[in-house]
């Protein structure tokens, strides 16, 4: 994983992670945050686990199947035994997915109770080694229950500061601190201590880099301890490039007991290893051994963990990981990300593409380590006669695999292949007898493709092809309601003399992404401006096209007091009986007297800036939702609103907190206006509608109105 930029003040909940390992004897942790009104709980701090192994979990949504959403969802601890193989003690098999190694997990949620209703903020999972019993001891829930409460005073306190803890754009690596640090002279003499020993013996830290190697286990690697040190193993060795050295590194790392594997060296030596883990990283010792047994390990690992053949074990790992993955891939972009993310460490390579077939094309949908201009050089290129090998393993359905330039030249050689690479894997994606694409998964180096990473990546491609077919039908459908959206609101704000506008809507994140949510600007005359925001029930398509017919009806009767235009658009709505409630919020301005008429129908009241820099709600009689009584009556009032006033129009869903008071949610909104004196209408809309905590994922959609008046 690359650099990552950390969230405000999320180190304040390191030091509670790392002292609850101590406290309960967990071997490693992550912390989970949730922003309110938010469904989805993020990744913020990770300790005793590879973060590589761990980011399909970056993210997971609140009704996902797994124990760390459970706990949130439930308010309860979560206790997960992973016996090994996706085999989980107890009902939920699905909470296994991408894991088939042994472990015990505990989660429980991170719960604020000092507003009285409880709020989630987060959940917290701990992990313990397979030697586990299958249920934990008082003492370790005790300590789990413990860590969630510190972490709750610690989230309420920094928003009390208004600097709320953010997850960053990758999760915080934790590191547990030694016991104690040893004086230069002593490390030194256990350096020597480990020359001295028969054995060959390496350290590799949790992301798979050698620290330390003696002399005995360079020379029984055949290499040196300088191409050992500050590299992974298998870059000065390609012979341990093996799915079952994978596998046993990951069974080491979560399972937290020994494992022992034998690996031939070329041409014909034959070494064992044993791999101890600890908690930050793994010692592992090599000795001469005997020439194993067909299937290539050694007796040291217990039997019933052993794959039936030498690739199972990371073949099995691979399939489950990348299906798990791509379960949680909406998009192509998505798609795209995860099997780069999956595959490229997976496979030791270096560069991805992802081809869909359009029009009697390829045309690229996402890469990664090639140069844009290679990207240039490959793409939209014609299907009809195949001239490239991704077009012809998608026109002939068959996989083509280059293990070095010169082979690929001999099949095509009128290509003009990147200098930068030197291998090459073409994957046709098909799906329902229909051609989908084509998967290209590219090396900087010669290498020969096993038969093994061949049947692999033959499998992993039916995934991929399925993920990637799915992921453009929701694209298209995004796209068209985009468009949809578009069509319904105002295409732009007309330009009024002593007045300054803005306006923003946001979909929600979840469903079809469209809704009902809308609002105008309407000039009436030379000194009059209507002014409209509503909502209608519900976000899909009937509740979007519900909207177009209540704007419209707006329109049609603007000019009229406030309260006979909710009036007669009620009237319409209630003939329509279209089984949709809505709210509307409906003024008129003066620009000549600076008074503002308003009438409301069942919406949340507008905040008011005062050119003095206070705030206030807008108080309007509340009336009936749209659509409900045909003979409702609307009440107005009148509100002066002098040069250098700010109103801000909004739906629920720019405010709605789980919990909270609307009247509290708009306040605490209000508050955001202080600051507002010549800041431009359009850079307050943006600060408003990114400054709540349902920017990045909503269950309602938001539409915002702002009017600046001038002289």
């Amino acid at each position: 994983m690359g650099v990552s930029r950390h969230g405000s003040g999320i180190s304040s909940l390191g030091p509670l992670l790392l002292d609850a390992l101590t406290e309960t004897g967990a071997y490693g942790g992550a912390a989970y945050l949730l922003r309110p009104g938010s469904n989805t709980l993020r990744l913020a701090m990770i300790c005793g686990v590879p973060p590589e192994l761990a980011w399909p979990w970056l993210r997971v949504r609140l009704d996902a199947r797994l124990p760390v959403a459970e706990a949130a969802r439930e308010h309860r601890l979560v206790w997960q035994d992973v016996q090994g193989r996706g085999e989980v003690a107890g009902d939920d098999r699905q909470a296994a997915m991408g894991m088939p190694y042994a472990f015990a997990m505990g989660s429980a949620p991170v719960v604020d109770e000092s507003g009285g209703a409880p709020l989630c903020r987060g959940a917290v999972s701990l992990f313990w080694p397979a030697s586990h019993p299958p249920r934990p001891t008082e003492a370790e829930q005790a300590g789990l229950h413990r860590l969630c409460r510190r972490m709750a005073d610690v989230i309420r306190t920094a928003d009390g500061r208004r600097a709320p803890l953010l997850p960053g754009d990758e999760p915080r690596v934790l590191e547990r601190p030694r016991a104690r640090t040893p004086e230069p002279d002593e490390a030194l003499a256990a350096v020597d201590l480990v020359e001295l020993l028969p054995e060959g013996w390496c350290v590799v830290d949790l992301t798979g880099v050698v620290t330390h190697a003696n002399e005995r286990a360079a020379e029984l690697l055949g290499t040196t301890v300088d191409e050992l040190v500050g590299g992974r193993p298998h870059r000065a060795l390609p012979w341990l490039r093996d799915p079952v050295v994978a596998d046993r590194y990951r069974t080491a790392i979560f399972s937290r007991e020994p494992v022992s594997l034998t690996a031939r060296r070329p041409p014909d030596h034959w070494l064992s290893f044993r791999v101890y883990p600890g908690p930050r990283g793994l010692g592992i010792s090599i000795n001469v051994a005997a020439k194993p047994g067909p299937d290539g390990v050694a007796a040291g690992l217990e039997e019933s963990r052993l794959p039936t053949s030498p690739a199972e074990g990371g073949a099995l790992y691979q399939l489950v990981q990348l299906a798990a993955s791509l379960t949680q891939a909406v998009g192509v972009k998505d798609v795209v990300e995860t099997v780069a993310d999956q595959l490229i460490p997976a496979f030791d390579a270096q560069a991805v593409i992802l081809f869909v077939a359009e029009g009697g094309r390829l045309r690229s949908v996402g890469y990664r380590g090639f140069t844009p201009e290679t990207i240039e050089r490959y793409d939209n290129q014609p299907l009809y006669p195949p001239p490239s090998p991704a077009a012809h393993a998608l026109v002939s359905r068959a996989p083509a695999f280059y293990a070095s330039t010169e082979a690929l030249l001999r099949d095509h050689p009128h290509l003009r292949p990147s200098p930068d690479l030197h291998a090459w894997g073409f994957l046709p994606l098909t799906t329902s007898g229909r051609s989908v694409g084509c998967f290209v998964l590219a090396y900087d180096r010669e290498h020969p493709f096993s038969a093994e990473e061949r049947a692999m990546l033959t499998s992993l491609s039916s995934l991929i092809s399925q993920a990637l077919d799915r992921a453009r039908l929701y694209d298209a459908k995004h796209q068209l309601v985009l468009s949809l959206q578009a069509g319904l609101l105002p295409h732009r704000l007309p330009d009024l003399p002593g007045l300054a506008v803005a306006a923003r809507y946001l979909p929600a994140t979840e469903g079809i992404e469209i809704g009902g949510d809308f609002y105008d600007v309407i000039p009436l005359d030379e000194h009059n401006t209507a002014l409209a925001i509503g909502d209608v029930q519900g976000h899909n398509v009937t509740a979007a096209a519900l909207m177009g017919q209540v704007r419209t009806a707006v329109h049609a009767t603007a000019g009229v007091s406030p309260g006979e235009v909710l009036s007669r658009t009620n009237r319409l709505l209630t003939d329509l009986d279209p089984g949709l409630f809505t709210s509307c919020l409906y003024a008129e301005y003066d620009r000549a007297t600076h008074r503002l008429r308003l009438a409301s129908a069942g919406h949340p009241p507008p905040v008011l800036r005062r050119p003095d820099g206070t705030t206030t709600l807008l108080s309007a009689p509340p009336g009936l939702l749209l659509g409900i009584d045909p003979d409702a009556q609307y009440q107005e009032v009148e509100i002066p609103l002098p040069p250098g006033s700010v109103l801000v129009m909004y739906t629920d869903g720019l405010i709605e907190t789980p919990g909270e008071d609307l009247e509290d949610s708009a306040l605490r909104m209000a508050d955001q206006l202080l600051g507002a004196d010549d800041q431009r209408m359009d850079v307050l809309a943006d600060r408003l509608l990114h400054g709540t905590d349902h920017a990045e994922t909503r269950s309602d959609d938001i539409a915002l109105l702002l009017l600046r008046t001038g002289d």
